[in-house]
């Protein structure tokens, strides 16, 4: 087996980049999400449906690569406002566990100044384990 370029069927093509890319010995690393759609488009403004849809992508992009939600390892996630993470606390809990359960897996998270894509509010990247 080769690495293996993972991407979800119909999502608009990942240009420079792979949503994710499943390694010889199982692993897949998922590039970062942010929330926007397969066609690229942003859910909303707020950091609370951004962040759903970055976990949601993950998830889609493991699924794509024959795993589901529960092989994930870590999360990583990079947010431009922490006071807005935890303003937002109660809420990013019921949507974390409206896509990923009680799977809590390795995660850190860095706050920086600014993501690529100027309307992102959260970017998260994750690895999984394939078996």
């Amino acid at each position: 087996m080769t690495n293996k370029i993972i991407h979800p069927d119909g999502w608009a093509p990942a240009l420079g980049y792979a949503n994710g890319m499943l390694a010889k010995d199982g692993t897949l690393y998922v590039g970062g999400q942010i929330g926007w759609d397969k066609n690229k488009v942003f859910v909303s403004k707020d950091f609370v449906p951004q962040m759903r849809q970055a976990l949601q992508n993950i998830v889609d992009i493991v699924e794509a690569a024959g795993g589901n939600s529960s092989d994930i390892v870590r999360l990583t996630w990079f947010v431009t406002d922490k006071a807005c993470y935890l303003a937002n606390q109660r809420a990013v809990g019921e949507a974390y566990r409206d896509i990923l359960g009680k799977h809590f897996p390795a995660m850190s998270m860095l706050v920086v100044a600014g993501l690529v894509e100027d309307d992102a509010l959260i970017e998260i990247e994750a690895t999984a384990q394939i078996a």
